[in-house]
């Protein structure tokens, strides 16, 4: 393995602030910022929009996707309208 070409993998801290959040992984993500750990070290800091704990999909908040009325529009929209220049089959 070639030396100095890989970046550095380190502890970074990962901060959810609408979820109010914070986990500790290891990344080789930088940040000037740097967070004082529950293990009384400093770590970098990376402040992230959405996590598990904020998302819809993992919170349960996600709203059900409405599929069979889309369907039904669907073939309400086109039932009237008939396919003209299409092969028939045998």
């Amino acid at each position: 393995m070639q030396k100095n070409i890989h970046p550095d993998y380190r502890p970074v801290v990962f901060r959810d602030r609408s979820a109010g959040t914070a986990f500790l992984t290891n990344s080789t993500r930088s940040s000037e910022q740097t967070v004082i750990w529950e293990d009384g070290r400093d770590y970098p800091v990376i402040d992230v929009e959405v996590s598990s704990a904020s998302h819809p999909f993992w919170t349960g908040r996600a709203g059900a996707i409405d599929t069979a009325g889309r369907i039904e529009r669907f073939r309400r929209r086109y039932a009237d309208r008939t396919v003209t220049g299409s092969p028939t089959t045998a």
